[in-house]
């Protein structure tokens, strides 16, 4: 599964399960919440875990990525934890980069930067958020990253958009 040769290459089976976190993110939306989802898929391939935002009722931590970190470090051995990857509609924010740099969980693949958020809410009159969006290899190092990807921008965007009311 991992490619430790490759930890920056997005392969076609990395796009099946960014995805499924979009649908993840759909359905976040759906539910009135911000539009970010994420899965936990182990070394054999298979989804150990998945989750969405669920920030709507005022727990600005309960991102997707943090509840990963969590059930991967009460679930799952180091090794395990080591080898897996993590699958996620957005880039981590600094938070959830450090609680996976801690519990010491694999490659990440995201489907967009918070660069690329962080540009459509400028050019859509918005502000930044009350945390940098520091990339996760400013906060996490050592963590191999993948992404963003290319084929994905433009649903991510469109759902950013919807969550906002603009027409895009």
């Amino acid at each position: 599964m991992e490619r430790p040769d490759q930890p920056h290459i997005i392969t076609d089976q990395d796009r099946e399960f960014l995805r499924r976190c979009v649908d993840l993110a759909r359905e976040a939306l759906r539910a009135g919440d911000e539009p970010f989802g994420s899965l936990l898929v182990d070394a054999a391939g298979a989804i150990r875990f998945e989750d969405r935002n669920r920030v709507k009722d005022g727990d600005a931590t309960q991102h997707p990525e943090f509840a990963i970190a969590r059930w991967a470090a009460a679930n799952l051995s180091a090794e395990g934890r080591r080898r897996s990857v993590v699958y996620t509609s957005g880039e981590h924010c600094p938070m959830c980069s450090a609680a996976h740099a801690w519990v010491g969980l694999g490659r990440i693949v995201y489907a967009t930067s918070a660069e690329q958020l962080t540009d459509w809410r400028r050019r859509w009159g918005l502000g930044g958020g009350p945390v940098a969006p520091l990339p996760i290899g400013v906060v996490a190092p050592n963590v191999p990253v993948a992404g963003p990807e290319p084929s994905l921008e433009a649903d991510i965007r469109a759902l950013h958009a919807q969550m906002l009311g603009i027409d895009t």
